[in-house]
């Protein structure tokens, strides 16, 4: 059953939250625990976000699981049901979402099927131009759209007669059918992909240019994610530690055909992935070099090779997109916007982003916090507290280090890590501030 409600009355005393994925759902539930009032919008027929495989903007498949555990990932206000598996498909998690949007009384606040179009700002605060043609003022926006939902599109060289599509498009593995699968990436989804294509396809190769480091979902009977934690120990031998305890349990990846990885564990988002290399060990699936060009079905490699293929599956990322909002507004930098923990803009006081943020063990409770700190401030900016104007200096003239010393590698999807830990304390140490307020 979905709802579907309007914004209704005066909204330029209210706020705006574009999407109703997970962080825009903590967003509505702190913001109304504040009693800041605003109206919520998502594109699809339901909240969810990517996780209701029915929006068009989805990047989940039929098999997909959470790749880190829900005791780890859950809301700290919300726990998943106790007969939840340790790594709940997308349905179980697309059930907890609606529960919790039904639980906060959520639902009151979202128009379903109604997508932002256009921000354009006001001497007051923004426009909101929405789907349905309306176009109504605001206060202020929070923007929790997302960082999964355009793909990252790879122009090769030559012409393939075969199938191309990214992993954004692939739903079900009935599509490798008989077919010789070429799977070009080797991140998580990636993995998780050639793993279902085993089953289906006469042929699958992955095409890969940098090593990486793998985790299993579990080590001594338990999700890795929740082994360790009790001591904190310095990152650098926290690293030597966990790379040799998960020499125990993997084999090394280099010797099914993996480059060495160039980076230190945790450096890059590893692969938390249990049966690639079980296949890779069985034959089932063959590394190859990255792509120098196509002809035909022929799929010419760097190292010279070459093999035929009738489908190419790119699982290349995603690019972080803004559509309905110039850039100009975005302090744009590096590919990305430049923001104060990455949530608040230098100079507006009135706009907000959710979730772009990205770490190992973050979880949803990490977005929670962000929420919460995002309610806490505009609570207190209404009130014209002290602690807000101290806080809009702060945000204007100082970047702290959220990478905790680690040196992540300089890619466009590593621009918005952050190291969980020196993230969730700075976070934190922010929300205290204006607990009085």
């Amino acid at each position: 059953m979905s709802y579907f409600t309007h914004a209704m009355g005066n909204t330029e005393n209210k706020y705006c939250i574009i999407g109703g994925g997970p962080s825009g759902l903590c967003t509505a539930k702190n913001l109304q625990d504040k009693n800041v009032p605003f109206d919520a919008y998502e594109a699809a027929s339901e909240i969810g976000g990517l996780w209701n495989i029915n929006n068009e903007n989805s990047s989940v498949y039929e098999t997909a699981h959470l790749i880190s555990s829900k005791t780890m990932t859950e809301f700290k206000d919300f726990p998943m049901k106790p007969d939840t598996p340790d790594y709940p498909s997308h349905e179980k998690l697309f059930e907890y979402f609606k529960d919790y949007a039904e639980h906060f009384k959520l639902k009151e606040h979202y128009t379903l099927n109604t997508y932002v179009t256009k921000l354009e700002q006001t001497e007051k605060g923004w426009n909101v131009s929405l789907s349905d043609g309306r176009t109504l003022p605001y206060k202020g926006v929070v923007i929790a759209n997302g960082t999964l939902s355009e793909p990252n599109k790879v122009n090769f060289k030559g012409q393939f007669s075969g199938e191309i599509i990214h992993s954004k498009d692939y739903k079900s593995p009935n599509i490798f059918n008989g077919k010789r699968v070429l799977i070009v990436g080797a991140g998580n989804s990636g993995c998780d992909i050639a793993v279902d294509a085993v089953h289906h396809a006469a042929k699958v190769r992955m095409s890969v240019r940098r090593g990486y480091h793998f985790v299993p979902k579990y080590i001594f009977g338990k999700p890795a994610d929740t082994v360790g934690g009790v001591v904190k120990f310095p990152k650098f031998i926290k690293q030597k530690m966990d790379k040799f305890l998960l020499g125990w349990f993997l084999v090394d990846p280099v010797k099914y055909g993996f480059p060495e990885p160039d980076h230190k564990l945790y450096e890059s988002h590893p692969i938390v992935n249990s049966l690639i290399l079980y296949y890779l060990g069985h034959g089932d699936i063959k590394i190859v070099a990255d792509i120098d060009r196509l002809e035909g079905q022929t799929v010419h490699f760097k190292d010279g090779t070459k093999d035929d293929y009738d489908l190419i599956l790119t699982a290349t990322g995603y690019i972080l997109y803004y559509p309905f909002i110039d850039q100009k507004h975005l302090n744009w930098k590096e590919g990305r916007p430049e923001l104060y923990l990455n949530i608040f803009h230098p100079i507006y006081n009135n706009l907000f982003f959710m979730g772009l943020v990205e770490a190992t063990g973050l979880g949803w409770e990490g977005r929670n916090e962000q929420a919460k700190l995002i309610a806490s401030f505009i609570a207190a900016l209404e009130k014209n507290a002290p602690a807000a104007h101290k806080f809009i200096q702060k945000k204007k003239s100082t970047l702290p280090d959220l990478r905790g010393g680690m040196n992540y590698i300089k890619l466009d999807r590593m621009a918005f890590y952050v190291h969980k830990d020196t993230y969730r304390s700075l976070v934190k140490k922010e929300i205290e501030q204006f607990a009085h307020v």
